[in-house]
């Protein structure tokens, strides 16, 4: 069996309301799991049971309260959990990749010079990263007249295209998707299954949030009920 890329073990987190007087609220305790490479898990649960607060404490955006997020780099196991800032970056620039539901460029940079800069991260040649943008382009329907032209004047199922496209044209090891698919139709929902599976064929590991039921069943290895996790069930 293959080793996992990613494992999570006895991971915690609460928020501090700040407004109401201090009070601490936990959201999750002892969160166990693990993904390994050309799998996908799939973090299911109702809203505010802490899906996205898990993708943003592996991507580092979040600190853990406890617990150890342990992320094999290809030559050590680094624990996002207290690794520096400078370590967390180079982890994003090279290992995890993060796909959200919005897009946030700089403006004015044209749809198609997005999605190849993304491609060059992980050093693709500038001829093949052109090539990979145009192909993410075309196959999620992004029309070629736009490709010039700045996402800010798209529409938002565009431009949640267009950072669709950005997030999987670099190669890294791992890919987190928050509820990637929200704004789009069914076409392009089959599309974005289509490309997850070509990169769980590459042997990406994939931690994913869907809110279309329908993709989540189509892409699915294992779903990780964060229920499971709620100080409640834990006490």
């Amino acid at each position: 069996m293959t080793s996992p890329i990613l494992t999570l073990r006895g991971v915690s987190k609460s928020f501090t309301l700040h407004l109401q007087g201090g009070q601490s609220i936990s959201v999750m305790r002892d969160v166990d799991f693990s993904v390994s490479p050309g799998e996908c898990v799939v973090l299911g649960g109702p809203s505010g049971a802490g899906k996205s607060s898990i993708l943003k404490m592996i991507y580092g955006n979040y600190r853990c309260d406890g617990g150890s997020i342990l992320l094999w780099d290809g030559l050590d196991e680094v624990n996002v959990a207290s690794a520096e800032p400078r370590r967390i970056l180079a982890l994003r620039k090279h290992i995890m990749g993060y796909v959200s539901q919005f897009l946030r460029v700089i403006p004015r940079v044209p749809a198609l010079a997005i999605v190849v800069d993304a491609a060059r991260e992980t050093g693709l040649s500038e001829p093949d990263a052109i090539a990979r943008a145009k192909r993410l382009l075309s196959l999620l329907n992004v029309p070629e007249r736009l490709w010039g032209l700045p996402p800010a004047t798209f529409s938002g199922g565009e431009q949640q295209r267009v950072n669709i496209a950005r997030g999987l044209a670099p190669d890294r090891p791992l890919l987190l998707l928050d509820e990637p698919t929200a704004s789009l139709d069914a076409a392009n929902r089959a599309v974005v299954v289509r490309l997850i599976e070509e990169k769980k064929a590459a042997g990406v590991a994939i931690v994913g949030i869907f809110h279309d039921e329908d993709v989540r069943e189509k892409v699915a290895d294992r779903i990780v009920d964060i229920t499971r996790f709620s100080p409640a069930q834990a006490a």
